[in-house]
């Protein structure tokens, strides 16, 4: 009785349709483009240059800006790529791209840069590929947006690589990465100088251990943390060939580390039958195989630039009598929603048997200690305790970050390869498997005290 219908054929309903359909229609329609079909994606040999391994020490910062400009070369394929760099290009490798790929700017340069008389100067032009926004993380997510649904808005498919410190991601401007998620956006956000105690010096600005937690909170991001060289190599081609071969509307944000080390070649070992990149894919792998003239067993899982930690330890837990199997976990947060996938499976065919699932084959059977050690908070790995076989012991940086030493930061979170050594040890005792007393020895040998004082929350919270 409130609303009067004056008919199809009356002139305003007329009118008023006329004007929707020189619209676009009733409905708005979104027609994005069928990548798969568009584009010829590179061979698999590209992203196997890191698989030899090389005892050269470098990060996996430098191993993503390496990847990346190989990527770029590759004819039609390598000019769809969008590197984005809001601050300290250089910082993350990217300075040889200047002069190679040249920096975006509509109407050219018109000005000359400090570093003119060098090799690798800041070098801009119309048809430049790189974009530098400014030191502003919002407004680069916007330009990332607008590249990663390029595919849908303008049937030009565009990949963008937003690299940026990475405590300057989530949490400044995670609004914007949700409604990236929400426009269906496909590219990557590579999270620098990641973990707590990777940038030495920086005291609360840049030491980051929870973005991997909050990368969780959005359905549409896959939030990794790779340790080698190799690790980031597969993820990213793993990256490419969901977004672009399967038309799959994700981000993958990764955790790239500053800190340099020698990256090892590919290991042979099997987990459950699958190779190394078969499970480091899946999130979890085994790295190598415990000493077998050790009459213990631990298992030690290391993730980012704290798994050579783990892998140092193994060398101390020898003096111990204590062998070791090492394992990479690069994505606690896939293996974490797999679980609960298949547990709300089996919650609703209760007359099945329960579904298995990675995590849970890999580590439930076992009754020793497994020492989980990163430069994330301990919130991070608590997603998959309860599917660990054993004891779970997890090694972590909760607190707020300092500026020191990352020596001292890690032994501060006891994160290094002494802490890892004493919860091994420590664990194996709470199980009469070895004596109290071999842990107090390792405490003192590895001057491991007690008292931990933080003068940043001491007098707020509580201490033990």
């Amino acid at each position: 009785e409130f609303f009067r219908n004056p008919g199809m054929d009356s002139p305003e309903v007329k009118y008023m349709m006329e004007r929707r359909e020189a619209l676009g229609g009733v409905y708005p329609i979104r027609m994005p483009a069928k990548v798969s079909s568009l584009i010829e994606l590179p061979p698999a040999s590209n992203f196997e240059i890191f698989d030899a391994g090389n005892p050269k020490a470098m990060s996996t910062t430098m191993a993503f800006a390496t990847l990346l400009r190989r990527l770029m070369k590759l004819g039609d394929f390598g000019k769809r790529l969008v590197p984005l760099v809001t601050d300290e290009a250089r910082t993350f490798g990217l300075n040889a791209f200047f002069h190679e790929f040249k920096i975006h700017a509509p109407f050219g340069q018109h000005y000359t840069p400090v570093d003119h008389d060098s090799l690798m100067k800041y070098s801009e032009a119309p048809d430049g590929q790189m974009l530098q926004e400014g030191i502003s993380e919002a407004g680069a997510l916007c330009t990332w947006i607008a590249c990663g649904t390029s595919y849908a808005s303008q049937g030009c498919p565009i990949l963008p690589f937003f690299i940026y410190y990475s405590m300057f991601g989530f949490q400044r401007v995670g609004d914007f990465i949700w409604q990236a998620a929400d426009a269906r956006s496909r590219g990557f956000l590579l999270g620098a100088t990641a973990g707590r105690t990777t940038l030495n010096g920086e005291g609360l600005q840049h030491q980051d251990g929870h973005s991997l937690v909050m990368a969780l909170s959005n359905p549409a991001v896959i939030g990794w943390d790779p340790a080698f060289a190799y690790e980031l190599s597969y993820i990213i081609e793993d990256g490419i060939n969901k977004m672009w071969g399967e038309d799959k509307d994700l981000i993958y944000y990764i955790s790239v580390y500053n800190e340099n080390y020698p990256m090892p070649e590919v290991p042979q070992v099997k987990t459950l039958g699958l190779s190394a990149k078969e499970g480091c894919l899946k999130g979890l792998y085994k790295f190598a195989e415990a000493a077998a003239d050790k009459p213990i067993t631990v298992r030690l899982i290391g993730t980012g630039s704290i798994m050579k930690q783990s892998l140092d330890a193994v060398e101390l837990l020898a003096e111990f009598g204590v062998g070791c199997e090492i394992w990479s976990a690069t994505n606690i947060g896939e293996l974490h929603r797999e679980a609960v996938r298949k547990e709300r499976y089996a919650r609703l065919h209760p007359a099945e048997p329960e579904p298995s699932f990675w995590v849970q084959d890999c580590l439930g059977d076992f009754d020793g200690v497994t020492v989980f050690s990163s430069d994330n908070i301990t919130q991070y790995p608590q997603l998959i305790e309860k599917y660990v076989g054993g004891d779970f012991v997890i090694l972590g940086t909760d607190g707020f970050g300092r500026s020191d030493t990352r020596e001292k930061l890690r032994r501060f979170f006891e994160i290094d390869k002494e802490s890892i050594v004493v919860a091994a040890l420590s664990g194996l005792a709470r199980q009469g498997k070895v004596k109290p007393e071999v842990v107090v020895e390792a405490m003192e040998k590895f001057g491991i005290k007690y008292e931990r004082p933080d003068i940043t929350m001491d007098d707020c919270i509580p201490q033990d």
